[in-house]
């Protein structure tokens, strides 16, 4: 590898560095990195994540997050059906993080009022604002088909707000009613 960072880390180091990136902590890596060194001389935040983009390269793990596999309805109506009552909607909302946006599917209780979660639908990093690829958001597409066939299922509400982009703040289920 080519960096004079990864050249002056310390053995020990390097190995709890490669240890997190085969665990996919990405961030954790970053900063063991970061910490190794003296505040004097220690890599700027870009330059530490350079240094573990290459680690991730050289120990043939992918960088970019995978996307979610397809929803099952049938797992997702056997999680529901194990719930402690029945539910009362069916919701999807966004959330993100620091590799962008996905999509959680979750159910609904009143006894106990309660949000449970069903699954969370991810199709991609943030790189699809940059390169053009979205919209349409396919993880929406994804959690409105299912929702409302899990929603249909049970014989309740399927809300989701903001299905044509990603919103923290858009009204929620309990708030609609």
């Amino acid at each position: 590898m080519d960096s004079p960072f990864w050249a002056e880390l310390p053995a020990a180091d390097r190995s709890a560095v490669d240890d997190l990136v085969r665990s996919d902590h990405r961030l954790a890596a970053v900063k063991r990195l970061r910490e190794a060194f003296p505040d004097d001389s220690r890599p700027g935040l870009y330059e530490a994540l350079d240094v573990v983009v290459e680690r991730y390269r050289e120990l043939g793990q992918r960088f970019e997050r995978y996307p979610t596999p397809p929803l099952s309805l049938q797992t997702l109506t056997q999680k529901v059906e194990a719930l402690p009552c029945r539910p009362v909607a069916i919701e999807a909302l966004w959330d993100g993080d620091t590799d962008g946006w996905y999509v959680y599917l979750m159910a609904l209780t009143d006894d106990p009022a309660a949000e449970h979660p069903l699954a969370s639908i991810r199709h991609g990093s943030d790189m699809r604002l940059f390169n053009g690829t979205v919209p349409p958001w396919p993880e929406a597409q994804e959690a409105t088909t299912v929702g409302r066939a899990l929603a249909e299922h049970f014989t309740v509400p399927f809300h989701f707000s903001s299905p044509d982009e990603p919103d923290l703040d858009a009204p929620r289920w309990r708030t609609t009613l």
